[in-house]
């Protein structure tokens, strides 16, 4: 498995491990961020597309990903119970999104606002199934590397450090990128293949980490370790092919497509923990959707500059980035579910209070934005760290799980969240009246639009996220649940 890979007996993640798994949120964290920035925007004011046609657009890409995630899920369990490893999907989702990135935003002038539309959406279809070849797998490696519970979070901390990184880095250089040529069709398309690129290079990075034999770590993370199982690690880590292979683990069942499709959902019905904090992520995936789609519109009509919107996007990530480190300690301290709740509620108040730019738009909001990203950080890092600890979970109190399948399901509900956040600024803006254009136009919005895009910006996700304190409550998971199982004692919650 080589030197970075973890072994049984191990209390802490080597740090080349962590780096390693770490790089692929520069892809997952580019993914997410540009097209919710930047796609809605280029359809309504560059290509010339209805609002609500360009909700329709963004929407319809990403109920594919409800599809297609479950699908994958399968496919990569198939891999690990067959070759022992997860690596070969991710691979393929890192050499083909580039490509397909750059077509989404290759969209050649003069073509009616249908045909544009109808080009963005292939194009993005192709491009949101070859990221979630990587991003499933990619999910479901925590339960895999380390089965111990202080140690997903440092693993996820540090992913979620990159991670905001990545929304810096492509949240504010991808609008820069777009203005570096002076033109919007060649600078839109200069921002596609480069931010593709690298969004590329990060998940190849990452898929390194799938190596071989890490599917007898999640066997004895289920079950134990047997003599055989032992022997079996000892033969991987010295990269010796061993006599024989244990039956399938943790995370790798046996049959086919519709069989994980159908285990995908049985997650779902057994698991009580997964359903509320996947119910939670998904409504803060809302939220934040929400918000990272209408920054570009508040920067252009509220603040009056397209520019503003690098602006606010390191008044988001710059605190995320100090912070995350901060909430890994405060969960080990007080639990991560209380630290996400905590996390929420900062969120909440930062994004609500922005609802004052309605009357008086300026620099200020910036602050607002600034403690919105301290929480932000807490958001993304503690559910992302509580997750593991749901499927060691399921494997301990329902016999063998399937990380892949938990992986598909909370990839679908995550881009879902994102997607409905976009469609919902979309129905907004086609409520309030907002004017669409193509690219060099000059329009004037009327002061209905304008008060919808703030809202969109303030009231709207905060009350999304206040209501993901519901289910919160109800996740049942704690620290004691998670030590206890890693020295093999079944500690059953009623589902």
């Amino acid at each position: 498995m080589g030197n970075d890979a973890p072994r049984r007996g191990d209390a802490r993640l080597r740090r080349g491990t962590i780096a390693t798994y770490a790089a692929g949120s520069i892809g997952t964290g580019g993914f997410a961020t540009l097209p919710g920035l930047v796609l809605t925007y280029y359809l309504t004011d560059s290509l010339g597309v209805a609002a609500l046609m360009a909700g329709i657009i963004v929407t319809a890409a990403k109920v594919w990903d409800v599809v297609i995630d479950p699908v994958v899920g399968a496919l990569t369990d198939e891999d690990l119970r067959r070759h022992g490893s997860r690596r070969r999907l991710m691979v393929i989702g890192g050499v083909s999104l580039p490509v397909l990135f750059a077509l989404t935003f290759a969209v050649p002038p003069g073509l009616a606002p249908a045909i544009g539309a109808a080009w963005v959406l292939v194009a993005f279809l192709l491009t949101a199934t070859a990221f979630s070849l990587f991003q499933v797998p990619y999910i479901a490696l925590p339960a895999e590397l380390t089965d111990r519970y202080d140690e997903r979070t440092r693993l996820l901390t540090w992913r979620v450090v990159v991670l905001t990184f990545a929304i810096l880095l492509f949240g504010a250089g991808g609008p820069l990128l777009r203005k570096a040529t002076g033109d919007p069709t060649t600078g839109y398309l200069v921002m596609g293949v480069v931010s593709g690129v690298a969004i590329g290079i990060g998940m190849l990075i990452a898929a390194s980490v799938a190596r071989r034999g890490l599917r007898t770590r999640s066997a004895m993370a289920a079950g134990g370790t047997s003599t055989a199982e032992e022997a079996e690690l000892i033969a991987d880590a010295a990269g010796v092919a061993p006599a024989h292979r244990v039956g399938p683990d943790a995370s790798s069942p046996a049959g086919g497509i519709r069989d994980n499709f159908r285990s995908a959902f049985d997650t779902l019905r057994r698991s009580q923990p997964f359903r509320a904090l996947l119910l939670t992520f998904v409504l803060q995936a809302l939220a934040t959707g929400l918000m990272l789609a209408g920054a570009q519109y508040l920067a252009t009509w509220v603040l009056r500059s397209e520019d503003a919107v690098t602006l606010l996007f390191v008044a988001l990530i710059a605190p995320a980035l100090v912070a995350a480190p901060a909430w890994g300690a405060l969960a080990r301290r007080a639990g991560k579910e209380r630290s996400f709740a905590a996390a929420g509620i900062l969120f909440a108040a930062a994004a609500l209070s922005t609802v004052a730019a309605l009357w008086a738009p300026g620099g200020w909001i910036y602050v607002s934005v600034a403690a919105a990203g301290v929480a932000y950080a807490g958001m993304q890092s503690l559910p992302m760290a509580m997750l593991p600890d749901v499927i060691s979970h399921d494997a301990r109190t329902h016999g063998p799980g399937r990380a892949g399948a938990f992986g598909g399901v909370w990839t679908a509900g995550e881009t879902t969240g994102f997607a409905l956040g976009a469609t919902v600024l979309a129905i907004v803006l086609a409520a309030t009246g907002y004017v669409e254009r193509v690219a060099g136009a000059s329009v004037t919005q009327p002061d209905a639009a304008i008060a919808g895009i703030v809202l969109s910006f303030s009231v709207l996700p905060a009350a999304l996220v206040v209501a993901s304190l519901v289910p919160l409550a109800r996740y049942r998971l704690r620290r004691d649940d998670i030590e206890e199982q890693s020295h093999g004692n079944r500690v059953p919650l009623q589902p």
